[in-house]
């Protein structure tokens, strides 16, 4: 059993983040100790990936509870589980994309302020470096 610091620490999470989670009814099946701390089991687990997989991609809660509720009705909902995860993969397809064409764009200035560097040259594209002294004046 573990506690939300250790989870947290081992998924990556912040405990504010994990105690949110639990609140919002994301473990259905976390116990708590004798002190009343949340304790998660090695299933409890496989519950927090999925979340933290979900909303990593920016799945409302809303649909991280049904997804959730769903998978606790059993095999009966798959097909709309399954729904669900097609919805999420094409929207983590899509910010792929836009990621890799930003890593593009920094791969890109990387180069050209090494070149910069290299050669001791004045930043052309800087538009502080293309302002008039009558800009300046505000």
């Amino acid at each position: 059993m573990y506690t939300i610091k250790e989870v947290a620490q081992m998924m990556d999470i912040s405990e504010h983040t994990l105690r949110f989670w639990a609140k919002s009814g994301f473990f259905p099946f976390v116990k708590r100790n004798e002190n009343n701390i949340r304790m998660f089991s090695d299933n409890d687990l496989e519950w927090v990936k999925i979340v933290k997989c979900l909303r990593s991609v920016g799945t409302e809660n809303k649909l991280v509870k049904r997804y959730i509720d769903l998978c606790i009705v059993g095999d009966s909902t798959i097909p709309e589980r399954y729904e669900i995860i097609q919805t999420t993969k094409a929207k983590a397809q899509e910010q792929m994309k836009e990621l890799t064409q930003q890593l593009s764009l920094l791969d890109y200035k990387e180069k050209f302020y090494q070149n910069l560097i290299k050669n001791n040259l004045e930043d052309s594209w800087n538009p502080m470096n293309k302002m008039q002294p009558e800009d300046e004046a505000v």
